[in-house]
């Protein structure tokens, strides 16, 4: 049973998706260890292996290679990789506690939705079907509008990234500044912030709706014992 079981492990490893899930996972460390001394090179390294998050998912349906493996670890990648960039965005702006309750709201929020997931038995936690939040439902019921959402938030922290002055500055006050002085940067910032909202609220939704799916599970628990 044990070599029978072994290849079947290796396969799910080297599924083309969880290929590029490891790709993902270099793209990254390699622009961590850049981002201070090649802030471009950072920047387009980031975002490739943000894109390669869609394709990953795009080979993971066409090849019928969807996995819980891949899926954590997509999870897992997306959410390191944000919260890295956040904790830097916190040492470039004021007040950098902005940043970190910006990191601590997606972690909580993304694990709080796994959880409640397998306490649902549910096979994904973008099962929102039953939710009573019609945004909510929308983030997750179209790919389109999650993905908008997504880039327009990963891009945010790039554009803050690349234009982080040396000295610690508000982040409104160098936002404005940099839009004044291009416009091509002014027409991105609006559609970007806009996205970028509709993310935070969805996970306060998620949070707190994963959370009520905790709690009431605890209760029912007890009503059984």
């Amino acid at each position: 049973m044990a070599k029978n079981s072994k290849p079947r492990k290796l396969t799910v490893y080297l599924y083309i998706p969880n290929i590029i899930g490891y790709i993902r996972v270099l793209m990254n460390v390699v622009a961590f260890a850049l981002c201070f001394s090649h802030k471009n090179l950072f920047s387009v390294l980031y975002f490739l292996s943000f894109v390669c998050d869609g394709v990953d998912g795009w080979c993971a349906r066409k090849f019928n290679q969807v996995s819980t493996f891949g899926a954590v670890l997509d999870m897992v990648t997306d959410r390191i990789s944000t919260a890295c960039l956040l904790v830097i965005l916190s040492q470039q702006y004021r007040p950098g506690l902005v940043f970190l309750s910006l990191l601590a709201l997606d972690i909580s929020s993304h694990w709080l939705q796994m959880y409640s997931t397998f306490l649902l038995g549910k096979a994904s936690h973008k099962d929102v079907k039953d939710s009573s939040s019609w945004l909510f439902k929308l983030y997750y019921g179209n790919r389109m509008f999650m993905a908008f959402c997504c880039v327009a938030c990963e891009v945010l922290y790039i554009i803050l990234f690349l234009i982080a002055e040396p000295h610690n500055e508000s982040v409104i006050d160098v936002l404005l500044h940099a839009s004044k002085q291009s416009f091509l940067l002014s027409a991105l910032v609006v559609p970007v912030l806009f996205g970028w909202a509709i993310k935070q609220t969805v996970n306060v939704i998620q949070m707190k709706t994963a959370a009520d799916v905790c709690v009431l599970h605890d209760i029912n628990k007890k009503q059984k014992s």
